[in-house]
């Protein structure tokens, strides 16, 4: 039986059945700021601004005008709130229905020089503000106290608009963030760039009400310097020193393209403008026409005659600034960056890690400066909060929290300790052997770095080897071959090679080599991605990769993380939870059951080439649901619903043939445990709120095709959870001396804390649960929120089975901050962008990863009618372990 999918009209996502009522109680502040609905009458205007213009910032100041203009005349007194682009709100109404209005504004650049210039540069504009609708609050109070099923977003959207519309005008906006040089020291991120201080401000509809969010932020600007400085931090060097190189120039081009710059030779004409590219000859080259007759001067002799300025830099290009269809030629040394440009492209490793430094907090700290932004935001005196009657308060949210237990862990019967109940999120493997420990009969050590000589390698190896044996693996101490050591260049051809070598030897015997050790330089640039495209998608081959630093400090514990990854990578497990093993875990060890995780992950800004990638991964074990396989496949660029789930396609041969990733799990759990799975637990990552049914109505319908296709009448009954951890909600001890409720070392609160009240969803279920002990910084909680239950858990079971789950990541002896089919997927989707050509990836400088299903090969078509290029398959042995461990 085909049950319907929830349709978005009646799209009802599941009530919370009820408040959990396990853990230990405890209170944690949460940065909501209450905020008290208006009994104001909103009305709706459209607003239709001629000439057309796509900047909200001069849409802004055309309706700023009109409002200093005709407030207290044909607007009635009203102070309107605006959105940059078509509406207009009003508490009340406005004392026409549809009114034109003619706005004159001066161009910002030319208002220093002078009335004749002024004239000149006059801009006119026709306004048309016509009534468009009321905004219904009833229904906003109806829906805040649970009477109704569906957010009113248009009455919710307005709140914001109004709140927004003050930092509007005096900070530098960016999506929901607001940010100033003047709300912390700004800081220097390198290579032109800086970062500033800002906070996240958002209003959401909570069960006390509406609230406010708000949180600290910090993004990286472009600093406002002379061009010659910022191409001189950018290359890190002189630059009239020596000529630029082609890589200087298109290094500068990528980093100025879209940058505004103001002129600085016309003393008081800051005329900007918007770098589009750079001349392909030197200043001193270059010559435009000046008349119709194809008169031509150089530009340095019109700079020389018109500005009296004498060009230094004749041998840099010129910046081309203005419109491709007639550019402008501007020289470097007569250009400013204008101040307030954020930098949208990715950072480099150096500039994330000083980002970071500047945005890591402990919680009293962050605490503090949440509530001076609150306070220096004085939303009491905010005229337009004044005028809709909106009033924040302005004390962080008090919220009833619980303290979950941590679950109790299995470990080998041969060991010293058979089990441990982990504190404070962590513990360790002294004295424990893998519950299941893989066997590696045979291994091989490849050494790309040229700073560690043969015996060096040779020892590390055995170490490694030794740690392995120790933690419970079955692990021969000797490799194969003595390690050999090649440059980095040579990748292909030594694995390769080496690897048919231990073929030979090894086949004749029977059997298969097991694992590859390598030993990478510790800056390798693309050598670990086509390492891991080479032994995953070509060998078939597990591998661990090692650093140089760790050669040589040799600490135990880096060897034991590392015996605990390369133990999933063989099919071994490191741990698995008590209550699995003695079946009692609610809905989960009843029956057969598989927990699946998928996320995708898309390709940073400037990546123009990539598409994005989607991964899955699925508990391949029942009742420990520890392992878990992975497949890959890329899709659209930026597409969020994952296009893979279920496929239908014509083979020549076998007519219609049905697959996909969810069936192709399915099936490989089926031949794992020798069962079918009669339940389907689904978390899925990283879909934003405005998302929700969208993925849900598709991805739900691929999960029960992919049922179906196995056998007609096969429905296990589904769950699917959404996954955020992109989201600014942060939780503070109440006391932050208690330790019954905060981890002492980091002032974080206690892994475990779970909050499913106050400032969660009116009525549907969804739950805030920090299962991690924070250790830099402020703890991030995961937002979980059900869109679909067919398993009818309670909020006891669901949030229980998800904290224990976290304890049992494989790579490391610690609780992990969301749970790891999520955390899975994501290393998976991340770990196949090294399987894409070279040049789809933007020089393999970032990972992502596991493999395509079976399926079609060929190009997919996607929207734009762009083909997307499948990923290379994993191999069948490689498909069934944790390699993107």
């Amino acid at each position: 039986m085909q049950l319907a999918p929830p349709s978005s009209k009646s799209g009802r996502f599941p009530m919370r059945p009820g408040k959990g009522t396990s853990g230990s109680r405890c209170i944690v502040k949460a940065n909501h700021f209450s905020a008290e609905l208006p009994d104001k009458d909103l009305h709706q205007y459209d607003v239709s601004i001629s000439p057309d213009v796509p900047s909200c910032g001069v849409n802004r100041a055309v309706i700023g005008e009109l409002v200093t203009l005709y407030r207290q005349s044909h607007l009635g007194g009203r102070l309107p709130a605006y959105d940059g682009r078509k509406s207009l709100y009003t508490a009340g109404p406005l004392p026409f229905t549809t009114r034109t209005f003619e706005i004159v504004l001066q161009d910002e650049e030319d208002r220093i020089g002078g009335a004749q210039v002024a004239q000149r540069r006059e801009k006119h504009f026709m306004v048309v503000i016509k009534f468009a609708a009321r905004a219904d609050l009833h229904h906003l109070a109806m829906f805040l106290a649970g009477k109704l099923p569906d957010a009113p977003q248009d009455a919710i959207q307005v709140l914001d608009i109004v709140l927004r519309e003050l930092p509007t005008a005096r900070y530098s906006p960016v999506a929901r963030s607001f940010y100033s040089p003047n709300l912390g020291t700004r800081q220097q991120l390198g290579d032109g760039l800086e970062s500033w201080r800002g906070f996240y401000q958002s209003i959401r509809p909570t069960q006390m009400g509406l609230s406010l969010n708000i949180d600290m932020s910090s993004t990286a600007f472009i600093e406002p310097l002379p061009v010659i400085d910022f191409v001189a931090q950018l290359l890190n060097r002189n630059v009239s020193i020596r000529p630029l190189s082609d890589a200087d120039r298109v290094k500068i081009k990528k980093a100025l393209r879209g940058v505004k710059v103001e002129v600085t030779h016309r003393g008081n004409m800051r005329r900007k403008y918007r770098i589009f590219g750079l001349t392909s000859q030197a200043t001193r080259e270059l010559t435009f026409p000046i008349d119709d007759h194809g008169t031509m001067k150089t530009v340095i002799l019109y700079f020389q005659e018109t500005y009296g300025f004498n060009i230094q830099h004749t041998t840099l290009p010129c910046l081309q600034v203005g419109n491709p269809q007639k550019p402008n030629y501007l020289p470097m040394e007569v250009c400013k960056i204008v101040e307030g440009q954020r930098y949208s492209k990715r950072l480099n490793d150096k500039q994330i890690t000083a980002l970071l430094k500047v945005t890591c907090q402990r919680p009293q700290q962050r605490e503090l400066d949440i509530l001076q932004t609150v306070n220096h935001n004085a939303y009491h005196e905010d005229p337009y909060a004044q005028e809709f009657g909106i009033r924040i308060d302005e004390r962080l949210a008090l919220v009833e929290a619980r303290v979950l237990p941590p679950p109790r862990l299995k470990y080998h019967d041969s060991g010293r300790e058979k089990d441990v109940l982990p504190r404070i999120g962590q513990w360790n493997m002294r004295n424990k052997k893998m519950v299941n420990g893989g066997r590696v009969n045979d291994w091989i050590c490849i050494n790309f770095s040229r700073n560690v000589p043969d015996s060096a390698a040779t020892s590390f190896c055995r170490q490694l080897a030794e740690m392995c044996q120790i933690s419970g693996m079955d692990f021969s101490i000797d490799p194969l071959f003595p390690p050999l050591t090649t440059r980095p260049e040579n990748v292909e051809r030594a694995l390769r090679s080496r690897y048919q070598d231990a073929m030979n030897a090894l086949k004749p015997l029977g059997r298969q080599l097991d694992l590859l050790i390598v030993v990478l330089p510790d800056n390798n640039g693309s050598l670990y991605g086509n390492i891991k495209r080479i032994c995953e998608t070509d060998l078939g081959l597990a591998s661990q990769c090692c650093l140089t630093k760790h050669v040589y400090k040799r600490s135990p514990q880096y060897f034991a993380n590392v015996a605990l990854k390369i133990n999933v990578k063989v099919g071994g497990r490191n741990t698995v939870l008590v209550d699995a093993l003695s079946r009692r875990i609610p809905l989960v060890s009843d029956r057969p059951t598989i927990i699946f995780g998928a996320d995708v992950s898309h390709p940073h800004p400037g990546e123009d080439s990539s598409p994005s990638i989607a991964a899955v991964v699925a508990s391949q074990d029942w009742p420990e649901v520890t392992k878990y396989a992975g497949l890959v496949s890329a899709q659209t660029r930026r597409q969020e619903l994952i296009q893979d789930l279920f496929k239908v396609w014509q083979d020549p041969q076998r007519g219609t043939v049905t697959g996909g990733m969810v069936k192709e799990l399915l099936i490989s759990f089926r031949r794992s445990t020798g069962q079918k799975p009669q339940r389907i637990i689904f978390y899925r990552d990283g879909v934003s709120e405005g998302q929700f049914y969208q993925v849900l109505l598709y991805e739900l319908d691929a999960i029960r095709k992919a049922c179906a296709s196995l056998e007609p009448n096969y429905q296990p009954p589904v769950t699917f959870v959404v996954v955020q951890k992109r989201h600014h909600t942060r939780l503070f001890a109440n006391n932050h001396n208690d330790q019954r409720s905060v981890d002492g070392k980091s002032g974080n609160i206690l892994p475990g804390t779970v909050v499913d009240s106050k400032i969660c969803h009116p009525t549907e279920f969804d739950f805030y649960l920090c299962s991690h002990a924070g250790i830099q910084g402020t703890s991030r909680p995961a937002h979980y929120h059900v869109l679909w239950d067919e398993n009818k858990f309670t909020a006891d079971g669901l949030q229980t089975l998800t904290n224990n789950l976290c304890y049992t990541y494989a790579r490391c002896t610690r609780s992990v901050s969301v749970v790891p089919p999520a955390y899975y997927a994501h290393l998976a989707a991340f770990r196949a962008r090294f399987y894409m050509e070279p040049d789809t990836s933007d020089g393999g400088s970032v990972a992502s990863g596991v493999t395509t299903s079976r399926g079609p090969t060929g190009a997919r078509r996607a929207a734009g009618n762009v083909a997307v290029k499948p990923l290379p398959d994993l191999k069948e042995n490689v498909k069934r372990v944790m390699f993107y461990c």
